[in-house]
């Protein structure tokens, strides 16, 4: 699927491999602003393999990444460190298992996502220490962002409960809203919806639209519950074994022949496929 409009993020001939084995094999995608780009593929395909190259995690082997950031022009991504990216490109990403500080309560969780931007003002702990009106200013900015931010997500009668002991579904809640916390211009989500129950998953389908419609991100999504990936994607991209085998909009994708092999394996030759109904044929008048 083509766009007019010049990409956020562009994937160029992306490899990774590991030893002897190639985890994503001469990838090339785009993920567009405003826009949310869903990942999909069997199990082993190379989509967190893909997530981790793009948010510094890992080096690729060989490839580019190109950032278009608003403020900071082309930015080249693919030797990068993941701080790096999380300050400068402002990508950032929530995991597969939920990673929240347990301990912490879900304020403080979304404080210290602001990390960034509290030492900078603290000069580096200088200004924190001596009181300074700079990081005083700066406290109390993250602190209103972290509130709106629960009131967003509703979950400002969690604001003081410790992360760790809240339901599964309000956890993933606290995660996307910490990582909203840092003000990403790309958000990679690594299978939000797993462990959440259908109206938790509706729930979900809602927020993302909003966030890219509301909030001006784009979402980079890796999700196997295919009724979330259809009902909010504007594009998808299938891998199978590390490389790209399909790319589309969510119908061009249900009907893609490609698509439907790598899930549901390569139908029978029809000529194979007569002889097993002849045999199941033969096999069942001999029992009758």
């Amino acid at each position: 699927m083509s766009s007019s409009k010049p990409a956020l993020l562009e994937v160029s001939h992306l490899t990774m491999r590991f030893g002897g084995v190639t985890a994503i094999d001469d990838l090339s995608m785009s993920v567009q602003a405003r826009e949310i780009t869903s990942i999909i593929g069997p199990n082993g395909a190379g989509k967190t393999t893909l997530f981790n190259c793009l948010t510094g995690f890992y080096r690729p082997t060989s490839g580019t990444v190109t950032m278009r950031h608003p403020r900071h022009g082309a930015l080249q991504l693919e030797c990068r460190p993941s701080h790096e990216l999380a300050r400068d490109a402002q990508i950032l990403r929530t995991f597969q298992n939920v990673r929240l500080f347990p301990k912490m309560t879900v304020l403080e969780n979304l404080i210290v996502a602001q990390h960034n931007a509290l030492q900078h003002a603290s000069m580096f702990t200088l200004a924190g220490l001596l009181g300074l009106a700079r990081y005083r200013n700066a406290e109390e900015d993250a602190v209103q962002t972290a509130l709106a931010l629960l009131r967003r997500f509703d979950l400002m009668a969690q604001a003081d409960s410790p992360a760790g002991g809240l339901a599964y579904g309000v956890q993933r809640r606290v995660e996307i809203a910490r990582a909203m916390a840092a003000r990403p211009r790309i958000l990679c989500l690594d299978e939000p919806a797993a462990g959440l129950n259908p109206s938790e998953s509706a729930a979900l389908n809602d927020l993302l639209l909003s966030l890219i419609s509301e909030e001006g991100v784009a979402v980079l999504l890796v999700e196997h519950d295919m009724a979330v990936v259809m009902k909010v994607s504007q594009r998808v991209v299938v891998l199978n074994y590390g490389r790209k085998i399909a790319e589309g909009t969510p119908i061009e994708i249900q009907n893609d022949p490609h698509v439907i092999a790598a899930y549901l394996g390569e139908p029978d030759e029809p000529e194979e496929a007569d002889h097993k109904e002849k045999s199941t044929g033969v096999a069942e008048e001999a029992a009758a």
